[in-house]
């Protein structure tokens, strides 16, 4: 079995909630250009375009919210694993939930980029 250490799965979590928080706060400027959009641009087209990126950025933002949480139990069941073992390397069933969390958030990374490229080209057509 493969070994990892807590100190690299740590990191990694850091770096993952570091990154989340980001994107929260991304998704927040981009909500209020949105809103300038809408301000400015009554055509149905446009409010209909809108409401498809309030939408997907409502997603985004629970997605991020639950992909935290789930960060943030990971790391709690380390640290009790630490507590009680100290050997310094997770164990099997932490190392697949890390693993899972690992592809959980490249993919939320991805949608959130793929939602930030469509957005953009939507506001440079009406900003």
């Amino acid at each position: 079995m493969k070994k990892i250490s807590i100190t690299h799965v740590n990191n990694a979590h850091n770096d993952w909630i570091r990154a989340l928080d980001f994107y929260k706060q991304e998704l927040n400027i981009l909500k209020s250009r949105l809103s300038e959009i809408a301000g400015k641009n009554s055509a149905a087209d446009v409010l209909k375009q809108v409401e498809h990126f309030e939408n997907a950025f409502k997603v985004q933002r629970d997605n991020i919210d639950r992909l935290n949480h789930d960060v943030h139990l990971n790391v709690v069941s380390i640290g009790n694993q630490l507590l009680e073992s100290k050997a310094g390397y997770i164990d099997a069933a932490l190392l697949t939930q890390h693993n899972n969390l690992h592809e959980r958030f490249t993919a939320e990374e991805k949608a959130i980029n793929e939602l930030r490229h469509q957005f953009t080209q939507f506001s440079a057509d009406w900003m």
